[in-house]
């Protein structure tokens, strides 16, 4: 098959996949009434029913719009169903420009670490059964992908994980508020971010998230320069969301940088242990599917 149309491919490494058949993603809290990564859905051998509706976002199907609310309302409203599953998992992927960097060119910059992520752990909700769905977002979002629970379904969501570019400023808080607004059955929210905006904002999302009684995984992928401020010469330092510039001797703000960077996420981490929200640190130095399984160990050492 041509390697131009099917090169999202390589996020599904064998290697990788092999070993996602024999994990499961355990979430922490009961959804819907369910344990789910554990479970086998009520639901399997009963046709969907009606839920609600809700407002029609890009990416929906359109043949889910219910045209009689539109003659009534003048406004696009779908219709959502009980899924033959009981888990609806959303992946949040952040592509701003600051998604775009790397320190080195023997790592992956962070968008595409995160994407192999995101395709990883799509295998791993649809092979549980659970439905999936893609949001990709900078200063507002940009792909929407429903959650769906079919085989297909991988092959939709790694095409559109494989078009995903950094670019523009971000804004993480509003699209978290955006989301939780939108998203109305309880699920699984997985954001994929370097969260470099502020991060009191990001909480007050996520905290949207848990208000709604969502499960929330964050794992916060860095470039190690961006922990370690590794820089040996004098450089010139440029935002890549405003393109401010500033030179600086590095190895004399080194310790002070450390020292605010730690402090900062240390309390990131601690309001999200206190909001039982799941807050994880991902080093773009390691292999992805390092990364991955290390966080899938460590989650179920919980249970």
């Amino acid at each position: 098959m041509p390697a131009d149309t099917k090169s999202y491919r390589r996020y599904l490494k064998p290697e990788v996949v092999s070993r996602l058949k024999t994990m499961e993603l355990r979430a922490r809290m009961v959804v819907e009434g369910f344990m789910t990564g554990l479970h086998k859905s009520p639901y399997h051998g009963f046709s969907v029913e009606f839920a609600e509706h809700r407002q029609y976002m890009p990416g929906d199907n359109i043949r889910y719009i219910d045209w009689k609310v539109y003659g009534k309302s003048d406004r696009f409203y779908v219709k959502e169903y009980e899924e033959e599953t009981n888990l609806k998992a959303y992946l949040l992927l952040d592509t701003s420009a600051s998604m775009g960097y790397t320190s080195d060119k023997k790592y992956l910059q962070k968008l595409e670490y995160c994407s192999y992520l995101a395709a990883a752990f799509t295998f791993l909700m649809l092979k549980q059964r659970d439905s999936v769905g893609l949001v990709g977002f900078d200063e507002r979002i940009h792909t929407y992908i429903p959650p769906r629970s079919s085989a297909s379904h991988l092959h939709i969501l790694l095409q559109h994980l494989d078009k995903q570019k950094a670019s523009d400023k971000t804004d993480i808080a509003e699209t978290l508020h955006e989301m939780a607004e939108r998203i109305k059955r309880r699920g699984l929210i997985i954001i994929l971010s370097d969260l470099l905006d502020d991060p009191q904002k990001i909480l007050a999302g996520l905290k949207h998230f848990r208000h709604r009684k969502h499960e929330v995984i964050v794992l916060q992928t860095l470039d190690p320069a961006e922990r370690e401020f590794s820089f040996p010469r004098e450089a010139i330092f440029e935002d890549m969301e405003t393109g401010e510039e500033i030179t600086t001797l590095p190895w004399q703000i080194k310790k002070d940088y450390q020292n605010t960077f730690n402090a900062v996420f240390d309390e990131f981490a601690r309001e999200c242990r206190m909001s039982n929200i799941d807050y994880h640190r991902i080093d773009t130095s390691q292999t992805y599917d390092y990364s991955l399984f290390a966080y899938l160990n460590k989650r179920s050492k919980l249970f």
